[in-house]
């Protein structure tokens, strides 16, 4: 994949996670600890986790742009 797809895919998959976590962390403040019939805890891991995802993406774009000097 180019680094331009690969760059976009890595925004996007970030700001799905830092969503993700927003909308979990907003309903565990509002008292509820529900969500779609799922702990507000595990919406917040998974957030976390698409945003480390979205961090290891972007590193692989900075270990190839460094391979190719």
């Amino acid at each position: 994949m180019s680094n331009n797809l690969l760059g976009v895919l890595g925004n996007v998959i970030a700001a799905v996670g830092i969503v993700v976590c927003a909308v979990a962390g907003i309903n565990r403040l509002l008292g509820s600890y529900h969500l779609f019939g799922y702990e507000a805890m595990t919406f917040f891991i998974g957030g976390i986790s698409l945003m480390v995802f979205a961090a290891l993406i972007k590193l692989h774009i900075i270990k190839q742009l460094l391979a190719a000097r």
